[in-house]
């Protein structure tokens, strides 16, 4: 438990705002990341052997092992291409990206 800000009542850690008053709980985790989509997508298009897409969603070591096999022989790079597309494609916080 966590008090609020604003009124000091007592709330869940993760609620996303206050029971009593309404503010918003500044540790309530973001639903969806600062990333988004369509950067993510045509990086992997155009760049998707050689990671950058996982560059830019904040995965550096799978970006580098990409890098190193060449997206998996366009077979890793194909996979992430579709998952970004059909949108369970996850930012390095396990967040989904932002339409």
């Amino acid at each position: 438990m966590v008090y609020c800000n604003t009124c000091g009542k007592d709330m869940a850690r993760l609620a996303e705002s206050c029971p009593s008053c309404g503010a918003p709980n500044p540790l309530a985790k973001p639903k969806q990341s600062e990333k988004s989509m369509v950067p993510a997508a045509l990086l992997c298009f155009f760049f998707g052997a050689l990671g950058f897409h996982r560059f830019y969603v904040g995965k550096i070591i799978t970006g580098i092992l990409m890098i190193l096999t060449f997206g998996g022989l366009g077979i890793w790079a194909l996979i992430d291409f579709v998952m970004i597309i059909v949108g369970s494609f996850k930012d390095s916080e396990g967040l989904p990206l932002k339409r």
